[in-house]
């Protein structure tokens, strides 16, 4: 949901490389599929010679770096026994150049020996997601936090999702909110969670950490609007000069009250979808939020904050930038953050604008990290 009424800079669309990989498989359904594919006249000996020592070598590649080349959309990997560990807390968990693949780690690599689950303040998170998305945008983090021995929690907001509401009816950031502050609302007593906010969920859980200081352990923002006191998130956009044209073509507006007031909803055209907001992130995933995003109710985007230092300002903030984003661009992202510094910032390397489908298991690993971090008093 980044560039609300095209105000953010125009930024070139990267032409996609395909996703057909060079090495031949090794395993013998897919030297059938090789041999059929051959022409039936005789091979002389010398170009059956030259295609063996291709296929061999192929073959040796592809077992050097331990990994099927066809294997380029799985969400969970697993390493050899022999692989290392690395420390915890980068400054980016992803440091390969890989961009349509993920580290590879098990989900006892992602808590550090030495810190137990009992340790921490809470092991509870609670993800909010951004405008258009819905809880099911958290289907990987959430198996994969759950794995390592968390619990997790994602929310519908109003009109998001499965919630029923039309987003054409919300009037307000409090009434978009109200499934977040209900579940706050009704936590035990002394009970703590860690919000995590992406995107438009970023101002949805701020407007949260005003209501709810003493309930929220820690607050962290993924490739989110992290606003100033006084300032919506319209205002936060329009400080981005120039205009992305590819932006301007994706949004529509409803106008269910009429013409001559306000839009009440934004939309986004579906073709464009890939390019904005999931350049880097699977196919299943690009046709699992085709026809799972819903419009964005308008009036909470203009709504503004009001976060005092006492409330807001006492729960620890981090922010996890994502360098390849089109819908908030990281200078964007920057620029909010100088504004108002969190506490510690980490960068997910290659990652669009939803980490969460392109780089699952390094966002977890980062969340895990933040878990166990002590917050500044």
């Amino acid at each position: 949901m980044g560039n609300f009424c095209g105000s953010l800079a125009p930024k070139p669309t990267k032409k996609r490389p395909t996703k057909r990989p060079l090495n031949p498989p090794s395993s013998a359904n897919s030297s059938k599929i090789w041999t059929r594919g051959r022409s039936s006249r005789k091979e002389k000996p010398d170009a059956a010679l030259t295609h063996q020592q291709i296929l061999a070598a192929a073959i040796l590649f592809q077992q050097h770096h331990g990994r099927d080349p066809f294997d380029r959309t799985s969400s969970l990997r697993y390493p050899k026994s022999g692989s290392k560990n690395t420390n915890a807390l980068p400054r980016s968990s992803s440091t390969r150049a890989r961009s349509l693949t993920d580290p590879m780690l098990q989900p006892h690599q992602l808590v550090a020996q030495n810190v137990k689950l009992e340790d921490i303040e809470t092991n509870h998170f609670v993800l909010v997601h951004g405008g258009g998305f819905g809880a099911w945008c958290w289907y990987k983090t959430i198996a994969l936090l759950e794995e390592g021995g968390y619990k997790a929690t994602a929310i519908d907001l109003t009109g998001s999702g499965v919630h029923s509401f039309d987003p054409n009816r919300i009037t307000s950031l409090s009434q978009y909110v109200q499934p977040l502050t209900d579940f706050l609302e009704k936590l035990a007593d002394g009970e703590k969670v860690i919000l995590v906010g992406h995107d438009f969920g970023g101002a949805c859980i701020a407007y949260a950490m005003e209501l709810f200081p003493f309930r929220i352990a820690k607050a962290i923002f993924i490739a989110a609007a992290m606003l100033s006191n006084g300032q919506s998130t319209l205002d936060m956009f329009s400080h981005q000069s120039g205009a992305d044209d590819l932006m301007q073509q994706a949004q529509t507006f409803s106008y269910a009250n009429g013409n001559d007031h306000p839009p009440t909803a934004i939309n986004f055209e579906k073709s464009l979808l890939r390019d904005i907001f999931f350049q880097k992130s699977p196919a299943k995933d690009v046709a699992l939020a085709s026809v799972s995003m819903r419009p964005i109710p308008f009036a909470p985007i203009l709504e503004k904050l009001c976060l005092s230092e006492s409330k807001y300002g006492s729960i620890g903030r981090f922010y996890i930038e994502t360098p390849e984003d089109n819908a908030i661009p990281i200078t964007l992202q920057e620029s909010m953050m100088n504004k108002s510094p969190p506490q510690q910032v980490f960068r997910l390397k290659g990652a669009d604008h939803s980490p969460f489908f392109s780089k699952p298991q390094a966002l977890n690993k980062l969340l895990v990290d933040i878990s166990k971090i002590k917050t500044q008093s």
